[in-house]
């Protein structure tokens, strides 16, 4: 049975993958967090290969908090960085494919059209940069990967956007949402049956895909949907990015293209909203 290493297996989207297993009985599962397996640290990694005959590994472990990474610039890139960096090294001298999660910030938000793989990229944030520095890595070092970029994941674990709106409509009358920042929502579950399958499917198309849900929305569009399909009274006003400055400069437009993987690796990619809803069934 093909061994398959999550790292950073315990949060958002491992839980995701987690859910989703017993429909994948051909393989055996290892999760692992931070405090079982620390992808900053070489030796333990090494370590964990060599006594672990691993298939796949795929790496959902990232320092994520945007804002907080313009202050911890070290800590971001241990984790987004050094960490890549070791799991690749790993990969490489035990021959394991690495499956990795980057994002749309690693794009300027200039661009009008939604972006493809190909385009240039030019991170606007301390956080943006360690996860295109941890795709350099891993594209220089193997053959053997998939780097999936991804944007504004959400599920019904662990804190999220969703359930973040979903506590405030509780108890405020009244919310404003940024309304210029345009991209799209994607359910974390979609995200881990489409590892899942990659891995499933074995078709060796390696490389950098783009995987979000379909469609467009703004912070406050996403907002709206929530409410309204929860039921939820609270009155959502928009607002301009300028009225909620935040450290962490975030790109204006992240639309991603999907064409590639959905050609590629045979993704059949859902509506944000449709699977915004098949989320809030659950909540």
């Amino acid at each position: 049975m093909k061994k398959v290493l999550i790292a950073g297996g315990k949060g958002q989207l491992g839980q995701c993958i987690q859910s989703l297993i017993n429909d994948y009985n051909n393989f055996e599962f290892i999760f692992l967090g931070s405090k079982e397996l620390d992808i900053t640290s070489n030796a333990l990694v090494d370590d964990f290969f060599k006594q672990n005959k691993i298939k796949y590994c795929i790496n959902c472990a990232a320092y994520t908090a945007v804002d907080k990474a313009e202050e911890n610039i070290e800590l971001a890139n241990k984790i987004n960085v050094l960490g890549v960096q070791n799991l690749a090294l790993a990969c490489k001298t035990y021959g394991v494919t690495l499956l990795h999660i980057s994002t749309d910030f690693v794009f300027d938000g200039l661009s009008n059209l939604p972006y493809t793989e190909k385009d240039v990229t030019n991170p606007l944030s301390v956080y943006g940069k360690t996860k295109l520095e941890g795709e350099v890595i891993i594209s220089n070092r193997l053959s053997n990967y998939y780097i999936f970029r991804t944007s504004w994941l959400y599920s019904e674990f662990e804190n999220n956007f969703v359930k973040t709106m979903l506590k405030f409509g509780k108890v405020k009358d009244r919310l404003t949402i940024i309304s210029d920042q345009i991209g799209t929502p994607t359910y974390a579950v979609d995200l881990a049956r489409v590892l899942l399958e990659t891995i499933n499917s074995d078709t060796k198309n390696y490389g950098c895909y783009h995987y979000s849900n379909q469609g467009v929305a703004s912070w406050y569009d996403f907002t709206k949907a929530i409410f309204d399909i929860k039921n939820i009274s609270t009155k959502v006003e928009p607002i301009p990015t300028t009225s909620y400055p935040t450290p962490a400069k975030r790109p204006t437009f992240s639309v991603l293209n999907k064409e590639k993987i959905t050609n590629n690796l045979a993704i059949t990619v859902p509506y944000w909203r449709d699977s915004l809803k098949r989320c809030l069934n659950n909540l």
